[in-house]
């Protein structure tokens, strides 16, 4: 494929991906609105254990550590 083609490709192909976006349904939009609220609620549920396990492991490591310089 000869540079030229692959520039017009391209256009054609970034060109078709705006009108597809374009034409969105409105039931879609709705979706995948409901659908990244969904997830953002489950990231913030999930963050307080996130949070408890990485302050375990430090502790436990802090403690290791220090069980092993007073052998």
């Amino acid at each position: 494929m000869k540079t030229r083609n692959k520039i017009a490709f391209g256009s054609a192909l970034i060109g078709a991906a705006g009108s597809a976006a374009a034409a969105l349904p409105t039931a879609a939009s709705g979706a995948f609105t409901t659908l990244q609220e969904d997830v953002l609620d489950l990231i913030d549920l999930a963050w307080p254990p996130a949070i408890a396990i990485t302050v375990a492991f430090i502790v436990l490591r802090l403690f290791k550590k220090s069980a092993n310089a007073a052998v």
